[in-house]
């Protein structure tokens, strides 16, 4: 059987790996070969109120959130003329972690034509008859395409964990089986960006308490939302256990300190930006027919 490290991309590893240096190394997960003890991740450590890609300046922070924005579009029209790849971002957070809001501030001003999202609630009954991934793979972007999971496939080894109703057996198969489904996209030409977007627990009662107190907001509150919340150290396990045991060569985990706003875009922008140029893209060859036609 082969083993992770010789899975065989059709891109760069320079498009999913952080270097030696910079501030992306410190908040990727390190990937662990197969049959090896999983890494200890501790999110303790690693502190919500980072700001690692940060200028210092917010003003400054939150215009060049806009300026790599706009060139995203650019570099996506790029992505979808040359067609050779296809980019899943998967965001996963506890709730308000700010999912919803790296949507609107990362991909806003890209086209809808070519990049798509799917917010992912808990499976219907149909859904439940197949296996966990079954629905997820309808989902995945074709040639050309992004696709942004709000929420995901990892929810599947998050709630039913946290709320034991598989056991650990069931939850060391899932991740086997997350890895081999990540594995065979990257290897068909998907690249796989994960953020697991950070807060800590105050900045999520913080945002909780604006959600009741704005009417506006309402709509985000759920009842249901402050049971989840007394299962914050719980879920934070949960989140420690998924993050070293699917953190692979072809689709590593990023860890996004996420109290700031306008850190969490930059960051996340930052990386897709630089993970698009990575892939060396190009326009498909000129069309010889086309030489020297005058349209009358």
């Amino acid at each position: 059987m082969p083993r992770p490290n010789d899975a065989s991309l059709p891109f760069p590893r320079a498009a999913l790996r952080a270097g030696k240096n910079g501030a992306w190394r410190d908040w990727q997960i390190e990937p662990v070969a197969e049959g090896a003890p999983a890494a200890k991740v501790s999110l303790k450590k690693l502190k919500p109120d980072a700001k690692p890609f940060s200028s210092g300046d917010k003003a400054a922070d939150q215009a060049s959130v806009q300026a790599i924005a706009e060139e995203l579009d650019g570099l996506q029209d790029l992505f979808y003329a040359d067609r050779r790849f296809k980019l899943l971002v998967v965001l996963q957070g506890t709730d308000t972690a700010g999912k919803d809001g790296t949507v609107r501030g990362v991909f806003a001003r890209t086209s809808p034509l070519g990049v798509h999202t799917v917010g992912w609630k808990a499976p219907t009954e149909a859904e439940r008859d197949h296996d966990h991934l079954w629905r997820i793979h309808q989902q995945v972007p074709g040639a050309g395409e992004t696709m942004v999971f709000n929420r995901s496939h990892y929810e599947d080894v998050l709630v039913p964990v946290v709320n034991r109703w598989i056991t650990p057996a069931q939850t060391a198969q899932r991740y086997a089986h997350i890895n081999d489904f990540e594995r065979l996209l990257a290897e068909t030409g998907t690249v796989i960006l994960k953020f697991m977007l950070h807060i800590g627990s105050d900045e999520q009662r913080q945002r909780l308490q604006e959600r009741v107190d704005d009417p506006t907001k309402h709509w985000k509150f759920s009842e249901g939302d402050l049971d989840v919340r007394k299962q914050w150290a719980d879920y934070q396990r949960a989140y420690e256990a998924l993050l070293a045991r699917t953190s692979t060569p072809w689709a590593p985990w990023n860890v996004v300190p996420a109290n700031s706003k306008t850190h969490r875009n930059l960051m996340i922008a930052t990386i897709v930006r630089d993970t698009l140029k990575a892939l060396d893209l190009r326009y498909p060859p000129p069309k010889p027919a086309l030489a020297g036609l005058r349209i009358e």
